[in-house]
């Protein structure tokens, strides 16, 4: 008896160990399909994509993702629980980094917080760029594979030279006739093929250092992503550590530290605008030191990003990979990179964003001076404000003050600001036509004549996206005229285009008719929008976070 059921143990043992090898070599065998499929998709689909699609497809998704995540963590407050339409348009405004908010901030816990921390992190410009990067050296011919083609198709009656006007390492095929020994000497034919293998050696050098050139470039790009972000989490840790004013303000809202830090960190870089309190910075508009600490990562996250690369470029040569390093700094064009600016573009960069930063300075100090945004501040806390408020114009969105209490002309000047491309910068005409024709007519040729007709201008767009908001909330602008006001759509509207996340608000005391159910909340003037309005605002943010794509849009019409 013993020994059949050791004989059936054994044989159930045997049995067991064969099902498990085989399931083991199926999920490898799986798993290596998978792995095929998907490289195979990579190869074929997004290196072969124009990159405005693949973005088009990669906001989208991002946003959703972060929707459903978002709604399946619990909020911090049990007594009220956004709306999906609320939560989906702050997972837009997370990943397009625009910070519109339909929803106070305090509603959301601690880990739905890391979640638009997350968002805002890989939908930053700076990210972006870096991925952009990782794709465009997929796309190039690695420098040991073009050294076989080239071995490969070069011969005594024939070679295959690189062109140097084929881009990522193509190949083009001709014939070299090498001269008969019955007409030449023997000397002249060794030249001609001497003279073969010096093209075909320089060309393969020029292809394996533009390769190592980008791939240097996506290092230096993380390298400025992590180390400015690890500096600014440190900075602004010690800092609300050290100070009790701002220690304070964080126990009182329940906000963990590092939540604060790393959440305010990234969501400056990105240019998004996200605070994690109600009332963004304005809580924060007497500490100083943190506005000053968050100044210099709000320019080298968005309008100073091209001039800080190319001086990062500039430095690292000095030290590590001078080879790459020159050619980067030579060849700023050729590498086709938005933000490896050329040296002049880039030198005018920096002036032209500290002129911008002054005119706004210097009109808010001398109209809102005493203004009650200021209220309360002494002059040095009202000079580190204004300069704040002037630097967040441009793409970040973070404020000190209700802008809605400022004086009108400060808020045309701010929609100007939020209108206007993070890179603007003022260049001289004879550098400009010599340097636009190629580009604008490498998108020209991209694009085919009829499409390029049918694209309108930013201005056009944002035109369109006005006057149907204002279509889907006229009964609103009729009933409460005071907080409707065309000017805070306008304000409203161009601050989603530009993804920046300025908003008038909106107030109870500006109604007409006194409501005593109505309350006052912490978030934007679009949180009192209808549904249609907010679906139009969506669509308003994604437009506007793929307008590089559309620079030179609507050149078919001619005003005149």
């Amino acid at each position: 008896m013993k020994l059949k059921m050791m004989i059936s143990a054994s044989f159930v043992g045997k049995r067991l160990h064969r099902l498990c090898t085989c399931l083991s070599f199926k999920l490898e065998c799986l798993g290596r399909s998978i792995w095929f499929l998907v490289s195979s998709f990579y190869r074929l689909v997004v290196l072969r994509v124009n990159p405005f699609w693949i973005q088009l497809c990669y906001f989208p998704c991002l946003s959703f993702q972060g929707f459903l995540v978002l709604k399946a963590l619990k909020p911090r407050t049990h007594s009220f629980r956004p709306r999906n339409l609320d939560l989906f348009f702050t997972s837009v405004s997370a990943a397009t980094v625009s910070s519109m908010s339909t929803v106070e901030m305090e509603v959301f816990s601690n880990n739905q917080l890391l979640i638009l921390t997350l968002l805002m992190f890989v939908g930053g410009e700076v990210f972006t760029s870096m991925v952009e990067l990782h794709l465009r050296r997929s796309k190039l011919e690695k420098p040991w594979i073009a050294e076989n083609k080239i071995d490969s198709v070069t011969s005594i009656n024939g070679s295959a030279p690189l062109s140097p006007g084929k881009p990522f390492g193509q190949v083009e095929l001709r014939v070299v006739t090498v001269p008969s020994t019955d007409k030449y000497s023997k000397l002249e034919t060794e030249q001609v093929h001497r003279q073969i293998e010096g093209q075909t050696e320089s060309l393969s050098t020029s292809e394996s250092l533009k390769y190592r050139s980008i791939k240097f470039l996506g290092f230096v790009v993380m390298g400025y992503l992590v180390v400015v972000h690890v500096v600014g989490v440190a900075l602004v840790s010690a800092y609300v550590a050290l100070v009790s004013s701002a220690r304070d303000v964080l126990k009182q809202k329940g906000l963990k530290l590092f939540t604060f830090s790393l959440f305010t960190t990234v969501s400056t870089f990105a240019s998004c605008g996200f605070v994690p309190t109600n009332e963004n910075m304005i809580v924060f508009s007497s500490n100083s030191g943190l506005l000053l600490i968050i100044i210099p990562q709000v320019l080298l996250g968005n309008t100073l990003f091209p001039s800080c690369l190319r001086f990062s470029i500039w430095t690292l040569g000095k030290f590590f990979n001078k080879a790459e390093s020159n050619y980067l700094l030579m060849n700023a064009r050729e590498i086709g990179f938005l933000y490896l600016l050329p040296s002049l573009h880039s030198t005018l960069l920096v002036p032209t964003v500290l002129g911008f930063i002054l005119i706004q300075f210097t009109l808010l100090c001398s109209m809102d001076w005493n203004s009650e945004g200021l209220n309360g501040l002494n002059s040095y806390q009202k000079i580190i404000g204004a300069l704040f408020q002037s630097v967040n114009s441009r793409h970040t969105g973070e404020t000190i003050v209700d802008i809605s209490i400022l004086s009108p002309a400060i808020l045309v000047l701010f929609v100007v600001m939020m209108y206007l491309p993070p890179y603007t910068s003022f260049l001289p005409i004879e550098d400009y036509e010599q340097s636009s024709p190629t580009c604008s007519g490498r998108r020209r040729r991209k694009r085919g004549k009829i499409v390029e007709n049918l694209i309108f201008s930013q201005l056009s767009y944002l035109v369109i996206f006005i006057i149907l908001i204002c279509i889907t909330e006229r009964k609103n602008m009729k009933d409460d005229p005071l907080n409707f006001t065309v000017l805070n759509i306008v304000i409203e509207v161009i601050s989603a285009y530009g993804n920046v996340g300025f908003t008038a608000g909106y107030s109870c005391e500006r109604l007409m008719k006194p409501d005593s159910s109505c309350q006052s909340k912490w978030f934007g003037f679009s949180g009192k929008w209808s549904d249609e309005g907010k679906i139009i605002l969506i669509l308003a943010m994604f437009f506007g976070r793929l307008k590089k794509f559309n620079m030179d849009g609507g050149r078919a019409w001619k005003l005149l």
